[in-house]
């Protein structure tokens, strides 16, 4: 028997203390909501969760291909990074699992010697980690660029009505050029 079957046979169990760890880093409240409701249209976050971290699950029992693997965390990720986590909070999901791994399956690698095969996941799981960081990165580039440009349309819709902004293209709000100084609105007083 290799690790890879082994982590097959234990799948259920591996993916609901995965779950659970996860879940555990929400207040309180959020906790017992996100582990009682199970249907995915009362608990998206936790059904996105949970299936997020078996597809994941299920990639590295494969030879998990790059793209398919980013896909399943940018669906863990995604959300985790619009909620007020640091990067470090927000992907410690990723080493949970060698966690999780190490505290279920502890004796059986011993006796079945699969140790090895072990380090080798475990570096997977490392890598899996680098590649998280940089999808959680560019979900954070897209929120603060979001409220960038949500806070530029504020500014522009404020210096419209105090009508500070003439023959402006509405389309672009950036074509705004023709904005009245300071001098000209104290001469107007």
């Amino acid at each position: 028997m290799n690790l890879k079957n082994l982590l097959s046979e234990e799948k259920k169990p591996i993916l609901e203390r995965w779950f659970d760890l996860i879940v555990e880093t929400y207040p309180p409240e959020t906790v017992q909501f996100l582990k009682s409701q199970k249907d995915r249209f009362s608990n998206p976050v936790g059904s996105t969760i949970y299936q997020g971290l078996e597809d994941i699950f299920d990639q590295i029992l494969q030879e998990f291909e790059s793209e398919k693997i980013s896909t399943y965390l940018d669906n863990v990720i995604r959300i985790r990074a619009v909620q007020d986590f640091t990067a470090s909070q927000a992907l410690i999901f990723i080493f949970q699992l060698k966690k999780v791994i190490r505290e279920k399956l502890k004796d059986k690698i011993r006796e079945k010697g699969l140790s090895d095969e072990l380090l080798v996941l475990e570096s997977a799981i490392d890598d899996l980690a680098l590649l998280s960081f940089d999808i959680f990165m560019k979900c954070r580039e897209q929120v603060y660029e979001l409220k960038a440009n949500e806070v530029k349309r504020m500014t522009f819709s404020l210096l419209k009505k105090a009508k500070l902004i003439l023959d402006i293209d509405e389309q672009d709000p950036a074509s705004a050029v023709d904005v009245v100084t300071i001098d000209n609105l104290t001469e107007k007083r």
